[in-house]
């Protein structure tokens, strides 16, 4: 009765993209590669604590006062000299904005720039949280797809020609979610020199950035950026602890300007508490050393991952090898679809779990891939899942390609 009410942001008749996701199966056997969750016993539980009750001790009852807008001063100039020194951007604490996870950083962004209909290039497949976060703003969307080496520029460029109005463009250029590729240096500079020719906003959305197996993190795209159009955003919950809900970015001028006028207008400002208890974590432990422990860890996993995905899956199927982060990416041949294979009685007495592929495209209208997430799972639970997970998809490929 009160749809008439309602914003048409926010139909009723239209679910968010981050809505019904994943899977809640309660059998005890049942295993989800759909989440894509850090692995739990890595958290630094003890050393964070340590660094609440500093926190506290040192600033006493003005702790829990009201704060800067921006978030906790000290650990935006933590925050700006390590993409400095891993990202090679130079930027400062005055550049830092501390937000409520990663996510949050990028609805500020689309609710900075966006009116309904305007028109913005996301990479194919996407970031699923992206979608849901861009969606409440209308956009018109122009998929680009992607190379082993990240966007597609050729295609980019052809869409910038046909729609020069596109003033936003979204990229995970690090261990991409879903894909789990990687940008590589020369597209970054590329792309930002696109970016300046035809006038758009990049957003560079890069919490896997630190995951890197066996390199150092490369430049960040903001790095190259010369005209302050490249917003950066990255979050401590991959690396550190997602319930500690903290993300960042980065952004000059009248763009960040834009982005703390809406800020303002949504929650005031980041969670002092929490901000001071991570910095006091940071002036007490060396956050390098915790993330070689992670990346240890999941590189096993990946390994893991690939291995079964070579030993179980079918020979028609065509999946990534990432080289960091906590993502796989499959593609089977286009007559199945994996959305409706989730719900065959076979899949569900399997008790395992992906995210198919319709819930990464802005037109929800790729049916044939699957995101496969490692990082929360044991090298032995992957093998077990996967190879359940490839019987079923060996038998849906034998469906659609039947053997006499």
């Amino acid at each position: 009765m009160y749809n008439d009410l309602l914003a048409k942001r926010v139909n009723p008749d239209v679910p968010s993209a981050l809505s019904g996701l994943f899977v809640n199966d309660p059998d005890p056997s049942a295993i989800s590669f759909a989440a894509g969750s850090p692995n739990e016993s890595l958290f630094p539980v003890a050393a964070m604590r340590q660094a609440f009750d500093t926190a506290i001790d040192t600033q006493g009852a003005h702790l829990f006062q009201y704060q800067s807008s921006q978030g906790n001063p000290d650990l935006r100039a933590k925050l700006a000299a390590r993409i400095g020194k891993w990202g090679r951007v130079t930027t400062t604490a005055d550049n830092v904005v501390l937000t409520i996870g990663g996510q949050q950083a990028i609805e500020l962004v689309a609710k900075a720039l966006l009116n309904p209909g305007d028109e913005v290039a996301v990479e194919v497949p996407t970031y699923v949280g992206a979608l849901a976060a861009l969606d409440l703003y209308q956009p018109t969307y122009y998929g680009v797809g992607l190379q082993g080496d990240g966007l597609d520029l050729d295609a980019l460029e052809t869409t910038l020609k046909r729609h020069p109005g596109i003033k936003l463009l979204y990229t995970v250029p690090d261990f991409h979610n879903p894909t789990g590729i990687t940008m590589s240096v020369a597209k970054r500079a590329q792309l930002v020199a696109l970016a300046n020719r035809y006038n758009f906003i990049i957003l560079e959305d890069s919490p896997y950035r630190d995951l890197g197996y066996d390199q150092a993190p490369l430049s960040a795209i903001k790095s190259f950026d010369t005209e302050g159009r490249v917003v950066f955003v990255s979050s401590l919950s991959k690396i550190l602890m997602p319930a500690l809900r903290t993300g960042w970015l980065v952004a000059d001028g009248k763009l960040l300007a834009a982005i703390m006028k809406v800020r303002l207008a949504s929650d005031l400002e980041a969670t002092g508490v929490t901000h001071a208890a991570i910095n006091a974590y940071l002036d007490a432990n060396d956050l390098d050393a915790h993330v070689a422990v992670l990346k240890a860890h999941y590189r096993e996993q990946c390994a893991a991952m690939v291995s079964a995905l070579q030993r179980y899956f079918p020979d028609e199927a065509a999946f990534t090898t990432p080289t960091g982060g906590f993502f796989d990416w499959v593609t089977l041949p286009a007559g199945i679809d994996v959305d409706a294979l989730l719900q065959t009685p076979a899949m569900l007495g399997a008790h395992v779990s992906y995210v198919p592929s319709t819930n990464f495209y802005p037109n929800r209208d790729v049916h044939n891939g699957l995101r496969l997430c490692f990082s929360g799972l044991t090298p032995a639970v992957i093998d077990t899942g996967m190879r359940r997970l490839g019987e079923q998809m060996k038998v849906a490929v034998r469906g659609v390609k039947p053997v006499f």
